[in-house]
């Protein structure tokens, strides 16, 4: 495993850095992710990969092309994925400063949503703070390189290549600056070989120019961060991809669903038993298969002769039962909400609550690894700040209004018609709604004031002419 330590020692920092991604690339978390985003994208590998085979009398194993063989591929792990995700950042982060999202830039929200899935899909993503804005980098296209002593990320290599024939670029970022190479690829007695050059020399993290639109800006100088600009996001303490464990139910399902297909379109089939027709040999049967696919009747010359067709009733109660199973253990192992739980039924908020524990659980997991996350985002960024977080969840909207409103005399106006409008789905309109209700309270204490000024007048006009 190459290190910080390593990169310090190294003679030739390119082939260093190639050296790195080589290693990457033959890493088991890299190819861990490297499933997982196939499992995201539903193409799960295992059933995408299945082949039935048959067997000769030899014994020799031959691929079978001629009965059904469906690959149904679920998605189960994109539904937990997503769902874990905008369960905790649907609605943004809140900051104690409103300022604060102004200075981590407009779309810093939806570069944390997608951070967070690279994370809960490869186990751990990374978050390069360029000057003003976020950038994310996935597991499969970043190597970090830990420092042997305390095992903070100290450097990294950040590579990409769009097709096997087009360049391989790499940056590779340092404490005082970053430094881009490319490798182009030639073939030479039949070997292919890459020749890599310096595609720009180390540079800090933020210049400093002057100048004049007329002449020309000049860079001056540079400078760089108070540590390493690149943050980890784990998905849990250990780093893992929330595949783990989960694929193997996954695999189960797909596999028993497909077969279950195979087996019903092989069923769907007419076979045919043909008596007192011992004359017919092989070819005849065919024929006469054809002749019915073909024409839908056939006449039986034979005296006696007979032919009925037949289909199978398949037995499916079993297979059902496994399938309601396996999706309900693999709710329930991923920590996430089951809607088919509060499906078809009136259910309190109290029962909604209940479903909710275990994702709150999950939830509360993940937050500790996002917080961590952007503190140190926050450092880089020299802002002085700590994020919270609003869940998403199912309510029974009926009922918690009316709890609402039987404590209203016991809370503020203003924090009633907040929560009741967030429970309608009205959060962004509070602001106007409040601003409404401040001037209908003012104009009614204007013409409350106005009416008991007239009250007043009156009365001393009447002292008057008594």
């Amino acid at each position: 495993m190459l290190t910080y330590q390593d990169l310090v020692e190294a003679d030739n920092k390119m082939d260093f850095v190639l050296k790195c991604i080589n290693e990457h690339r033959s890493s088991k978390e890299y190819q861990i992710a490297k499933i997982a985003d196939e499992y995201y994208r539903r193409q799960n590998t295992t059933i995408v990969q299945f082949q039935k085979i048959l067997y000769t009398l030899q014994g020799k194993p031959v691929v079978d092309n001629f009965s059904p063989n469906y690959k149904l591929c679920s998605g189960f792990f994109k539904i937990f994925t997503t769902q874990k995700v905008q369960y905790l950042l649907s609605n943004g982060v809140s900051w104690n400063d409103e300022a604060t999202a102004d200075k981590l830039g407009a779309d810093f929200d939806t570069k944390l949503q997608k951070v967070a899935r690279y994370a809960k899909r490869g186990g751990k993503a990374y978050g390069f703070w360029n000057f003003d804005h976020l950038e994310i980098f996935k597991l499969q296209e970043f190597k970090e390189l830990l420092d042997e002593n305390t095992g903070a990320v100290r450097a990294g290599v950040r590579f990409w290549q769009i097709d096997d024939t087009k360049p391989l670029r790499a940056t590779l970022y340092e404490e005082d600056g970053y430094t881009e190479y490319i490798w182009n690829e030639r073939t030479e007695d039949g070997k292919r070989i890459h020749e890599g050059q310096i595609l720009e020399d180390k540079r800090a993290y933020k210049l400093i120019s002057r100048g004049t639109e007329i002449d020309g800006m000049e860079t001056v100088d540079g400078e760089n961060y108070p540590g390493f600009p690149i943050v980890p996001l784990w998905n849990n303490e250990f780093a893992d991809s929330d595949l783990l464990g989960m694929r193997e139910n996954i695999d189960c399902y797909d596999l028993i669903k497909s077969g279950f297909a195979n087996t019903v379109d092989e069923a769907s089939m007419l076979y045919w038993t043909i008596s007192n027709a011992g004359g017919m040999d092989d070819v005849d049967l065919v024929k006469f298969i054809e002749h019915m696919k073909t024409v839908k009747a056939a006449v039986v010359e034979d005296d006696g002769a007979r032919a009925e067709a037949h289909t199978l009733d398949l037995p499916y109660q079993s297979r059902e039962a496994i399938l309601d199973r396996l999706e309900s253990d693999m709710y329930r192992d991923s920590m996430a909400f089951n809607p088919n739980e509060v499906i078809g039924g009136a259910n309190t908020a109290t029962q909604i609550k209940a479903g909710y524990e275990a994702p709150d659980d999950d939830a509360d997991e993940f937050e500790f690894q996002l917080i961590e996350f952007l503190n140190g985002i926050l450092i880089l960024a020299g802002i002085d700040d700590e994020p919270t977080f609003t869940r998403s969840r199912i309510v029974n909207t009926q009922e918690e209004i009316s709890t609402l409103l039987q404590a209203g005399e016991y809370l503020p106006g203003d924090y009633i018609t907040e929560k009741v409008l967030t429970l309608l789905g009205d959060v962004d309109k509070v602001d106007e709604i409040l601003n409404m209700i401040d001037e209908e309270s003012a104009r009614r204490f204007d013409a409350w004031q106005t009416m008991g000024e007239s009250t007043q007048t009156g009365s001393l006009q009447t002292l008057s002419e008594e």
